[in-house]
């Protein structure tokens, strides 16, 4: 089921989906992947041997791209340069959906009318589209690599899947 759509990801979202071998559920649940250039760079060559980057290298259905230094200049003063780009490119690219967990940069793209899915949203509509049996074990993964998830999404994220009786996660403060 391909969303007839862009999605512009965020660092954090990659290495946690690489964390659990789900990266290419971008590719399945959306019909272009791009990374901007300076999220590439965060994660394969300054990141280079840390979890996630010998994956996130791999990926040959993403593109790489450069994001207008117009549009980005602005939004250095409030973000970080990855979360800038993602949503730099998100500004001129029509339709276009932001992956990003930091609720403070999801802030920011939801007041600048951007589309917006975390973690967890592309883990349930990966489900939700049959392309994965269950979440929970997918979030105690993330978890057990120290990344930290709300109890009340994982709940809530739970419960809207039907896989509410599974185990209590635990949260990492």
């Amino acid at each position: 089921m391909t969303e007839k759509s862009t999605i512009i990801a965020d660092s954090s979202p990659l290495i946690s989906l690489a964390l659990i071998n789900q990266l290419q559920l971008l590719h399945q649940l959306y019909s272009e992947v791009l990374i901007p250039s300076s999220v590439w760079n965060e994660i394969t060559v300054k990141g280079r041997g840390r979890p996630g980057a010998y994956e996130v290298s791999q990926i040959k259905w993403a593109e790489i791209r450069y994001a207008e230094v117009s549009v980005l200049q602005p939004l250095t003063i409030l973000l970080d340069q990855g979360e800038s780009e993602v949503i730099a490119l998100a500004l001129t690219i029509p339709d276009s959906v932001v992956l990003l967990d930091d609720s403070r940069d999801r802030r920011v793209a939801e007041r600048l009318n951007i589309k917006r899915i975390g973690t967890l949203g592309l883990l349930r509509r990966g489900k939700k589209s049959g392309l994965i049996d269950k979440i929970s074990p997918y979030i105690e993964v993330l978890q057990a690599n120290n990344i930290y998830i709300s109890q009340e999404l994982i709940e809530a994220v739970l419960e809207d899947v039907g896989e509410k009786n599974c185990q209590k996660m635990e949260t990492k403060p």
